[in-house]
């Protein structure tokens, strides 16, 4: 298992690497003498060439790998700026050491007492982390800290007010109830929810774009009842759950006798929404042709059902949205642009839950009540269940890829499968579904702090793409060469060997 030693250079390391000594070696010097770390992550609001001093005399002490990140302070105790440096180092080496065996260090006796403060409360909110302490009397010493702080104090507690946030908010009234279901503490959930209280009013189109999970058509409902069309119909509508061939029926609804099977005159979803709101959920999974007639409705503003020739006006206002990079399939050709620019007049980001600092403890808090309730009148729940402290830092420490709605999952089967009132860890591990990761993910995303192999990197984009090609081409070199924009089959071939795809 690696061990990584992070810490900020203080004015004591750097007096202890001087020459004329006024005090010992310093903190971190006495941490890498007394602890066999492999790696020593540093982050300095030093000058580039003190910083480059300490790391070369450092070095020389200790096996272990040094490793410099250059930080900019207004101040050495401004909490705000001091934590964003310290997430932003800590998080790059997680995303690193995801795939292996790695356990943190963080260091609390180099630096000021405020980013003492910082690693000791990401370490109690974020990041899994032994805490150390070194001084000339006592040694190396781990520290146990008998409290869990809960997360949804931070980081807001260390930001200043934002001033965005607070002139996109001129102008807007103190109470916006529609959005009170969206549980949130984070600057940048604040200032997104500003976003759609502002664009709640107005008559335009909006693309909700955002992860699997974050709350998209939450955000749509809330838009929805806080807008003059709250009094008419909110139609959600799930594009990719419609059979291509029901499609056209669904949105236009038809005439009795339309087709076969057509028993009784139906009202499709756009007529429906005439009033209201239309909320086309994952709108990237929308075929080609229904596209077309989408667009031409939105243009418009009335359609024919099926097995009529009489227009029918409507007046509907669309929500749409997708975890797909839209503008991708656009130029992919899979998604139509003049349509992509009707429905994206104003585009609102959802960040996922693993960028909203400050939210999961109250998420978790809620969603537990949530399902506490749900669970009441159920087979064998016989009491409302709580989080163990160590069950709830669990929690805290995992991604969540799959966002809220994965949280909100997992809190159903830790419910189900806590034997008494309290949640434990064990319970909490087997609720966590772990997804293996794809060897391609995050490609583009890799830390260089390290270095990266790029020709290895190359090869695996190459693998993946030229196995895709000839399994989607069932074989056909000729198909899968024009897949890949190569000239023939006998280039093709070639690269297959260079790459040992059989």
């Amino acid at each position: 298992m690696s061990k990584i030693l992070f810490c900020w250079i203080g004015k004591a390391d750097l007096n202890g690497s001087r020459e004329v000594k006024t005090t010992g070696a310093g903190p971190i010097a006495n941490a890498v003498s007394s602890y066999n770390f492999d790696r020593v992550v540093l982050i300095s609001n030093w000058t580039k060439k003190e910083s480059a001093l300490y790391v070369k005399w450092l070095s020389r002490l200790n096996k272990a790998k040094v490793e410099i990140h250059e930080a900019k302070l207004t101040s050495p105790t401004h909490y705000e700026e001091i934590y964003q440096n310290v997430v932003n180092v800590v998080a790059s080496y997680k995303k690193e050491t995801k795939t292996s065996s790695s356990e943190f260090f963080f260091h609390l006796s180099s630096g000021t007492p405020a980013m003492s403060a910082v690693w000791v409360l990401i370490s109690q909110t974020r990041y899994t982390a032994q805490l150390v302490e070194t001084s000339e009397q006592k040694g190396f010493k781990f520290v146990s800290i008998p409290f869990r702080i809960s997360a949804e104090y931070l980081p807001d507690s260390f930001k200043k007010r934002d001033k965005d946030l607070i002139r996109l908010s001129q102008g807007l009234t103190p109470e916006a109830p529609e959005f009170d279901n969206i549980i949130h503490n984070s600057k940048i959930m604040k200032y997104v929810i500003t976003q759609a209280r502002i664009v709640a009013p107005r008559n335009v189109p909006i693309l909700i774009q955002g992860d699997s999970g974050t709350g998209k058509e939450l955000f749509a409902k809330a838009i929805h009842h806080s807008s003059p069309r709250k009094n008419g119909n909110f139609i959600p509508v799930n594009c990719g759950a419609i059979p291509g061939e029901l499609v056209e029926s669904e949105f236009f609804g038809h005439e009795k006798g339309a087709f076969t099977g057509a028993n009784s005159r139906k009202i499709g979803y756009l007529e429906a929404a005439s009033g209201g709101t239309l909320f086309l959920d994952e709108v990237g999974d929308l075929p080609l042709a229904a596209q077309v007639k989408l667009l031409r409705v939105l243009q418009e503003q009335e359609l024919n059902r099926i097995g009529s020739t009489k227009p029918i006006k409507i007046d509907i206002r669309v929500i749409s949205a997708t975890h797909k990079p839209l503008l991708v399939e656009v130029s992919q050709g899979n998604f139509r642009e003049d349509l992509f620019y009707r429905l994206a007049v104003v585009i609102l980001k959802i960040p996922p839950l693993r960028e909203r600092d400050g939210d999961l403890g109250i998420l978790i808090k809620h969603l537990l009540e949530e399902v506490n309730k749900e669970a009441i009148n159920q087979p064998g729940y016989k009491e409302k269940k709580k989080l163990s402290p160590g069950a709830e830092n669990l929690l805290l420490q995992h991604p969540w890829p799959g966002n809220i709605r994965e949280l909100h999952n997992t809190l159903q089967r830790a419910v189900i499968w806590s034997a008494g009132k309290t949640i434990n860890e064990e319970d909490i591990k087997e609720s966590i579904l772990e997804f293996p990761e794809s060897k391609n993910s995050n490609i583009l995303d890799r830390s260089l702090s390290n270095g990266i192999k790029l020709e290895s990197l190359l090869g695996e984009v190459a693998e993946h793409y030229l196995e895709r090609a000839i399994k989607e081409s069932g074989g056909n070199k000729t198909s899968a060469a024009k897949m890949l924009g190569l000239s023939n089959y006998q280039t093709l071939t070639n690269w297959m060997q260079r790459y040992k795809i059989v």
